[in-house]
């Protein structure tokens, strides 16, 4: 009998161990993980911007207004020159049908010609709506003044007006239009990633430990000295040679990595109010004073009238009242935070505006009980 007891008790112990270090295992926390794709780019696989000039045509009497825009004239006669119509001289045309815009596109990594690409065509006159215009052959240039792209096509636009006898209704923006698959590519940009040695990595945000997680995860996944790094931002990377550029790439992207710890920052917005501070921050004891003062001024005004059978005038005059309070200012202590909930807590037992916060947050950092970055916007 001792001796199963003895074995009932052993048996317990072990499984109230096995439930307590369960517990801790799922109480612990979880690193944060993210994919290599969601936290850099690799270099030299990026978009191009494009822009051109061109014009907008079967406006309905919204188009630019020819006396006041000279260039959307200068255009229509040189488009004419080029289809072999030629005005007389001194011809002062009068168009209400055809508004001036800028056209804009990107071109993205490994676009080939015969792809096409949405475009955004912008109004640069005076026109008031783009509403059911068409875009006439307009060529998309790069940086380097070449030709990549050819735009042309209808306009949708996602705004609507109406105006009749001095009276108008707007609803969205109506000089901006775009156009799906309004533009094909002509010239496709030269791109020696798959040819190189070296792929770098670009990290979005630059961190050093960040950086060294992701060459550890790469150098774990496709052997030591695959990856390095050259700083905070930059990763060097090796493909082997039994894998393809492509496969390489493709499994490097997925790959996980832990990120560090982010470092503690304020982001104040002075125009609004608005305070936002990540999870790092922390908070030393502090004692803050803080008290209102309101300043109301009220204007009245005072009709002075004669008497009857007087020759006295009426005399208009303002009275006005001014007020002062001042609520008592009171000191209050706040305790250190280790957290972000402990620090909103202390914050708002202070009892104060948004406006207000902005001045206590800049002088508990002067004070040096703050311990975060702050940051204005």
């Amino acid at each position: 009998m001792p001796r199963l007891f003895n074995t009932f008790t052993r048996t317990a112990t072990q499984l109230l161990n096995l439930i307590v270090i369960s517990g801790l295992v799922l109480s612990a926390p979880l690193a944060h993980a993210e994919r290599i794709k969601d936290i850099s780019n690799i270099q030299g696989v990026r978009a191009n911007q494009l822009i051109g000039y061109g014009l907008v045509v079967g406006l309905d009497g919204t188009g630019d207004m020819t006396t006041q825009t000279p260039f959307t004239v200068q255009s229509i006669i040189s488009m004419m020159n080029q289809m072999g119509i030629t005005l007389p001289p001194g011809t002062n045309l009068q168009l209400k049908n055809v508004a001036a815009v800028m056209v804009t596109s990107s071109l993205p990594a490994f676009a080939q010609p015969g792809q096409t690409l949405d475009v955004t065509v912008s109004s640069m006159g005076n026109a008031k709506s783009l509403r059911g215009g068409t875009l006439l052959m307009t060529p998309l240039k790069g940086a380097d003044g070449q030709i990549y792209a050819m735009g042309q096509g209808n306009l949708v636009v996602g705004g609507v007006g109406a105006a009749a006898n001095g009276s108008s209704a707007q609803i969205n923006h109506l000089s901006v239009g775009r156009i799906s698959d309004g533009a094909t590519v002509e010239r496709a940009l030269p791109n020696t990633l798959l040819n190189q040695d070296l792929v770098k990595l670009e990290l979005k945000e630059s961190d050093f430990s960040t950086a060294n997680n992701v060459v550890e995860a790469i150098n774990k996944k496709f052997g030591p000295m695959t990856a390095q790094a050259e700083s905070g931002r930059v990763i060097q990377v090796r493909p082997p040679e039994t894998m393809s550029r492509v496969s390489f790439l493709a499994n490097l992207e997925t790959i996980n990595v832990a990120l560090a710890a982010t470092p503690a920052k304020i982001i104040m917005n002075a125009r609004t109010g608005s305070v936002v501070m990540n999870k790092a921050v922390t908070l030393d004891s502090c004692a803050v004073s803080h008290g209102n003062l309101s300043v109301v001024v009220n204007t009245s005004p005072v009709i002075s009238q004669p008497g009857p059978f007087s020759n006295g005038q009426t005399v208009s005059t303002a009275i006005s009242e001014i007020n002062i309070n001042k609520e008592p200012g009171k000191v209050l202590k706040l305790n250190n935070g280790a957290n972000l909930a402990d620090v909103v807590k202390a914050l708002n037992s202070i009892g104060t505006t948004p406006q207000d916060l902005l001045a206590i947050l800049q002088a508990m950092k002067a004070a040096g009980a703050l311990n975060a970055e702050l940051e204005v916007i």
